[in-house]
C-alpha cells in the first residue's frame, strides 16, 4: 500500500511539518520575523540598517524553534542579546523578547488573514490514514494546536509534538532531529519505519540525523537543490505528487 503513497513498503508513520507542509503559513511567519528584525535592527544600527532578507530566513530561522531563530539570526550579524525569560515583554530587547514579538506580529497576521491549507496534503495525509499508516504534526510552533483547529484537521494526527511539548519536554528543536524521534516514539514505530515530511532546510537536516526511514522535501519557494543536499530522499512541489489519492 505505501508504495501506492510514493512511500518505500516498510513505513509505518507519517511525521508531518505544519507551516509550508500542512498550512500556508510560512509565507507569514517569514513577514513577521521581517517585520520584527528590521525593526530591531533599524533601531539598532541607523544608517547601516541592512534588512532581514529571504536568505536570512531560509539559513537561520525557518523551521527552528523560535528563541533558535532569534539567536541565529543575530549572531550571524555578530549581535549577542540577554536570554531573558518567555514572559518577557515584545519590547523587551532579549533573545525572548525579539521572539515574543515576533509572535504578536503572526498571530496578528493569522487573525487578519486566516489559516489555509495545501489541499493536497490533506488529500495526501487522508491516503495515508486510509492505508493504516500512524500520523504525527511536528512543528516548532507554540500555535500549532490553534492552527490546526483553525482548519479543522486535528484530527488528521495521532500525536502532536510542537512548541508547547518540546518545552515541556525540554526537547531541543530542528535541526536537530529530537522531536521527530519523539514523535515516533510515542507512534510506537522505530525512526527507520518513518518518514519525515517538511519544507525547511533544518527539517531535512533532523531527517537525515534521525536517521529516518525517508525523507520527503516539499520545495514551495524553489530551493529543491538544497533540500536534496540537506538530507531529502525525495523532493516534491507537492503531495499530491506522492500518489495516493491526491
Amino acid at each position: 500500500m505505501t508504495t501506492q503513497l510514493g512511500l518505500p513498503d516498510d513505513i509505518q508513520a507519517c511525521l508531518f511539518d505544519l507551516d509550508g507542509v500542512v498550512t500556508r503559513t510560512a509565507v507569514v511567519h517569514a513577514a513577521a520575523w521581517k517585520e520584527t528584525f528590521d525593526a530591531f535592527l533599524r533601531e539598532r544600527d541607523g544608517a547601516d540598517f541592512r534588512p532581514f532578507t529571504d536568505s536570512d530566513y531560509d539559513r537561520y530561522v525557518d523551521g527552528r524553534p523560535r528563541a533558535d531563530g532569534v539567536r541565529s539570526f543575530l549572531a550571524s550579524r555578530g549581535i549577542e542579546l540577554p536570554e531573558g525569560t518567555p514572559d518577557d515583554p515584545p519590547d523587551a530587547r532579549t533573545v525572548n523578547g525579539v521572539g515574543n514579538r515576533k509572535n504578536v506580529l503572526l498571530l496578528a497576521k493569522i487573525r487578519t488573514d486566516g489559516v489555509e491549507p495545501y489541499e493536497g496534503t490533506l488529500r495526501y495525509i487522508d491516503a495515508v490514514r486510509g492505508a493504516g499508516l500512524a500520523t504525527a504534526i511536528v512543528s516548532s510552533s507554540a500555535n500549532t494546536r490553534d492552527v490546526l483547529h483553525s482548519i479543522d484537521a486535528e484530527g488528521l494526527f495521532d500525536v502532536r509534538i510542537d512548541g508547547v511539548v518540546a518545552r515541556e519536554r525540554n526537547l531541543p528543536g530542528k535541526p536537530h532531529p529530537d522531536t521527530f524521534l519523539a514523535a515516533a516514539r510515542d507512534l510506537g514505530v522505530e525512526p527507520s519505519r518513518a518518514a519525515v515530511f517538511e519544507d525547511a532546510l533544518a527539517g531535512m537536516d533532523a531527517g537525515r540525523s534521525g536517521h529516518f526511514g525517508y525523507v520527503v522535501g516539499v520545495d514551495r519557494v524553489g530551493q529543491t537543490d538544497a533540500l536534496y543536499a540537506h538530507g531529502a530522499d525525495r523532493v516534491v512541489k507537492d503531495l499530491a505528487e506522492l500518489g495516493g489519492h491526491a
